[in-house]
């Protein structure tokens, strides 16, 4: 199948220079493409996977894909999408994002088996002279043009902010970017964002100013949920891919928690299942939505991806164990404290402190007195670690798990943590 039919029938395009044109470009194998990400945060986060994965589909389809960098492009901020000026970034803090997100690239791409050549805008613009800026690529475009473009017209029209020649120059050092690589790697094609076509077509009309050579260009649509929410967004912010920001047990539950009316598009964007997987996941959203089996083969893929097989293991596990469906054995301690991270509860200097069973009981907020928590217990409504215990419970060493915390529980969905400092 040619790449251009898969990334239509995954949902996957929103504009291009011409549609015709681009399928009949990429039936041949060989073609070179590329997609920019400035580094504007410390890492990358799961709004970057569209593209990322994209890079990924043309590599197995037998393309030469890209992922540049924006380390020059990042020091002068992209105005697209944005309502107001960027603070410009300080240039060490650019150096060192961008520095993080090329090994994060590069992970990603290896541990996927994706051959994704990583550039850096910044290795050539910082060669760029401003009378070579102004001279040999300025020149190429009118200010009438650039206003009518989306990203420069929102701004101009926004008498207290506007924008600065700064930002308006940004599109024009796109541009300049995509020149570069079609002169110097005969790169074909650019692929971005929605926001991101204005920037994108400047680059077309550079190479075809100043090379005499025609290029193609590629969006992805803006995702959104179904359910008025701003994707990759959860109660804690962004989910990012650097585990040290975001553990891969909140990253899991992200995408275990999607709304039945999002998953089946999901599994397009984000995997590489096959359209007869995904309409049978489909078929069980519909007939069998409360086993969640799209959103945890969803979450199992993705997770994968991202963090590995190994690590997918663990958080399944602490998950599983969590939700009561799973055995202590073989649950990981880290993955397990992260993920009880925000859970109510009791931290205690030593086994000694801790007062009695119905005590804790109370203090969790698990039971509302004493003489109610013993009832709960003899009743066997009260497990530590899943498992049910009876009246003179008294914390012994091997249930707190990794030797740090344990699981109090109350019926199925009220528990709460005992940790020792």
């Amino acid at each position: 199948m040619n790449v251009f039919d898969e990334l239509s029938w995954r949902g996957l395009m929103h504009q291009t220079s011409g549609e015709e044109a681009l399928r009949e470009h990429l039936a041949t194998p060989g073609r070179v493409m590329y997609c920019g990400f400035d580094p504007t945060a410390e890492s990358l986060h799961i709004g970057n996977m569209v593209p990322l994965l994209a890079l990924m589909r043309f590599a197995r389809a037998g393309h030469k894909p890209m992922a540049l960098l924006g380390g020059g492009t990042g020091l002068i901020g992209d105005p697209s999408g944005k309502d107001k000026e960027r603070s410009l970034a300080v240039t060490e803090l650019v150096m060192e994002r961008g520095e993080r997100i090329r090994a994060q690239m590069r992970k990603l791409f290896t541990d996927n088996d994706a051959p994704v050549e990583v550039v850096n805008n910044l290795d050539w613009i910082a060669k760029l002279s401003a009378i070579e800026l102004l001279r040999d690529v300025g020149k190429h475009f009118t200010v009438n043009w650039m206003l009518a473009k989306d990203s420069v017209k929102g701004r101009i029209d926004r008498e207290e902010s506007g924008i600065s020649y700064t930002e308006f120059s940004y599109m024009i050092l796109q541009a300049y970017d995509f020149y570069h690589l079609n002169a110097g790697k005969d790169c074909t094609l650019q692929i971005g964002g929605a926001d991101q076509f204005g920037n994108i077509t400047a680059g077309l009309e550079l190479i075809r100013r100043k090379a005499g050579a025609e290029a193609h260009a590629l969006t992805f649509p803006l995702i959104t949920t179904a359910s008025g929410a701003k994707f990759g967004k959860s109660e804690k912010g962004a989910i990012f891919l650097d585990p040290a920001i975001t553990s891969p047990y909140t990253f899991y539950q992200y995408w275990v928690n999607t709304d039945d009316r999002d998953v089946v598009s999901y599994l397009k964007y984000f995997t590489f299942l096959e359209k007869v997987e995904i309409d049978a996941l489909a078929s069980s959203v519909a007939e069998r939505p409360h086993l969640r089996e799209a959103q945890k083969k969803l979450a199992e893929v993705m997770t994968t991806m991202v963090h590995g097989a190994h690590e997918t293991g663990k958080v399944i596990r602490a998950s599983d164990f969590l939700f009561g469906k799973g055995a202590l054995d073989g649950v990981d301690a880290a993955t397990l404290a992260a993920a009880l991270e925000s859970a109510p509860g009791r931290v205690y200097q030593g086994r000694n402190e801790i007062p009695d069973v119905a005590a804790v009981l109370v203090e969790l907020g698990l039971c509302a007195s004493k003489s109610q928590a013993r009832k709960d217990i003899a009743a066997g409504a009260i497990s530590v670690n899943n498992a049910k215990i009876a009246e003179g419970y008294d914390f012994p060493n091997h249930d707190f798990i990794g030797g740090e915390l344990l699981l109090m529980r109350k019926g199925k969905k009220n528990y709460g943590v005992v940790r020792l400092k």
